[in-house]
């Protein structure tokens, strides 16, 4: 290796609210060779996602919170440096939790190959990672779409959303998208191929979507929570089916919000249109991985899959472009560039 030292991005304090430059810092450290079973990798690509939010406060979840002092978790596309795993060898690209960093050591059996000949490899981050894998669980496992229903999905521009809409397209299903400015509808529409779109910053939200829902929502995949979900709801039909994947909106709140308690509404419409909500992680569908990164992936390499990414150069841009994602600044799949690579 021709250094030694690790750049990485820490959290420096639990955020009260939105989190802030001041919550996360840069440090220095000592690249660490691996030892038995292990693989040192070169970071390429980082991903951003909504998730991260809930690892850096300490309140219960479903998962352990990082800790002050430690490396904010993230997947990582890397280069193999040195391998002592069996069938990881130095120059293969490797998709695994590397964390922020310039450099990660990983036990060899948590990594995933990635081959470059297939697809970019920034993709195993994104629609052939872990948000394609949540939109195809959460759709077709949970909201199991039927030709003919209607698909609401929010953040439809999103990593999530984006294979969410198109996968319905795919199943024969209508979509409509539920996106946070003009420019994002209309990729939605044009460039995805959904039916319709509708622009939740819109005055007039409530009445668009109801215009391009007439025959109500048979499949609301939840990405957002707040005004848009309850936009939704009286639009719900009798068995509608609710695969919650995110509440972003709620993500940095400090208290509950203010106005009426919507409670006795949603159990009464749960109750009366026999609604099926439920809450998922795409750790629940681990075995259906295999086979759907194989669709994925066909669907993909047929152009029936598209996708959009959002790219950020340098290690040093992840806090900012982080704190930028949940405020809806992105657009598409969010990656930092953590060092160059020819295999894009």
């Amino acid at each position: 290796m021709m250094t030694e030292i690790n750049r990485q991005i820490v959290l420096a304090s639990r955020p009260v609210g939105e989190p802030k430059s001041t919550d996360f810092e840069m440090i220095e450290s000592v690249v660490r060779g691996p030892s038995a079973g292990e693989v040192l990798c070169r970071s390429i690509y980082l991903s951003l996602d909504p998730y991260m939010r809930g690892r850096m406060s300490a309140a219960k979840s479903y998962a352990k919170p990082i800790e002050i002092n430690d490396v904010m978790e993230g997947g990582v596309v890397g280069e193999v440096l040195s391998s002592n795993f069996p069938g990881i060898q130095v120059g293969d690209f490797v998709l695994g939790a590397g964390g922020w960093q310039e450099y990660f050591t990983l036990p060899g059996a948590s990594l995933r190959i990635v081959d470059p000949g297939r697809s970019p490899i920034s993709t195993a981050l994104g629609v052939l990672g872990m948000p394609g894998l949540t939109a195809y669980a959460g759709l077709l496992k949970i909201g199991k779409p039927e030709s003919g229903e209607t698909v609401v999905v929010a953040a439809a521009s999103g990593a999530v959303g984006s294979a969410v809409g198109q996968i319905a397209k795919i199943n024969e299903a209508r979509a409509v998208g539920i996106a946070g400015s003009p420019e994002k509808c209309r990729f939605v529409v044009d460039e995805l191929g959904f039916d319709d779109c509708i622009n939740h910053r819109d005055p007039d939200f409530k009445e668009h979507l109801q215009n391009a829902c007439p025959d109500g929502i048979d499949i609301y995949f939840e990405n957002v929570g707040g005004p848009v979900f309850r936009a939704v709801l009286p639009l719900l039909n009798q068995f509608a089916r609710i695969p919650v994947c995110g509440v972003i909106s709620h993500y940095n709140d400090t208290a509950l919000p203010e106005g009426p308690d919507l409670t006795p509404l949603i159990l009464r419409s749960a109750l009366v249109k026999r609604l099926t909500i439920r809450g998922f992680l795409v750790f629940d569908f681990v075995d259906e991985e295999p086979e759907a990164l194989e669709h994925l992936t066909q669907w993909v390499l047929d152009g029936r899959l598209k996708y959009h990414e959002d790219f950020v150069s340098g290690l040093e841009g992840a806090p900012e472009a982080f704190i930028g994602l949940l405020k809806g600044k992105n657009f598409g799949k969010l990656v930092v560039e953590v060092s160059p690579s020819d295999k894009v």
